[in-house]
């Protein structure tokens, strides 16, 4: 279960005061897969921050008991001096995982070859991308969260991502954020809509791509 009690969210950046969230209150229980629609800049990506532990709110509580990951997608936290395969040892060990088997599932994973062992800096987006899905598939998680995913590599690759996908939210708890209602369907069957500070929950994804969509066209 994660729950939001009162939760709200400002930025303070050179003198000015941004209030990305305002008072919001949900819960999310275990098993759900949950789509979150919203414009560029409405606060997705921040909301999943706070629900990782990543960020904390400014006021309210934010209750946890499912072990939850970091937001999958291109946004790294890796540390770029570091081989892509010392990053997955050193994940591995933060979660007090195998590190040899993490490390096999990632090659073996995000087929990275000889790259897997060099700097992180010379990864393109794409590689990088193969590696954050390799590691994050690779410990295992209540609740997976994904971050404007997209594709990368070939189409065996895409599918494979598909898959694992899949069968963390079979067996688990899965929250998506797109702007590609295919995608958001395909993983999700139930919907949200941030917009202006709030969260506002529907029955189904199609339900709540319509309404975002019908939102943009008023903006």
């Amino acid at each position: 279960m994660i729950e939001f009690d009162g939760v709200s969210k400002v930025y303070h950046t050179r003198g000015l005061r941004r209030r990305v969230f305002n008072d919001l209150s949900f819960r999310i229980d275990r098993g759900e897969s949950l789509a979150i629609c919203g414009a560029n800049g409405a606060g997705k990506s921040t909301l999943l921050r706070m629900i990782a532990g990543i960020e904390h709110p400014t006021s309210g509580h934010i209750r946890r008991s499912m072990k939850t990951s970091w937001p999958i997608g291109f946004a790294s936290c890796f540390q770029m001096s570091m081989t892509g395969a010392d990053n997955a040892r050193f994940i591995a060990r933060i979660y007090q995982q195998d590190e040899q088997a993490v490390l096999d599932y990632v090659e073996d994973f995000a087929q990275l070859g000889v790259y897997l062992r060099q700097a992180v800096s010379t990864y393109s987006s794409g590689m990088i991308s193969r590696l954050a899905f390799g590691v994050s598939l690779a410990i295992s998680f209540d609740c997976y969260l994904v971050d404007e995913v997209t594709a990368a590599g070939d189409v065996r690759f895409r599918k494979r991502c598909e898959e694992e996908l899949l069968s963390r939210r079979n067996n688990g708890t899965l929250i998506m954020t797109s702007h590609d209602p295919y995608m958001l369907e395909l993983y999700c069957t139930r919907g949200a809509v941030l917009y202006s500070g709030a969260l506002i929950f529907f029955d189904s994804v199609a339900e709540a791509c319509n309404v975002h969509h019908a939102l943009q066209m008023q903006s």
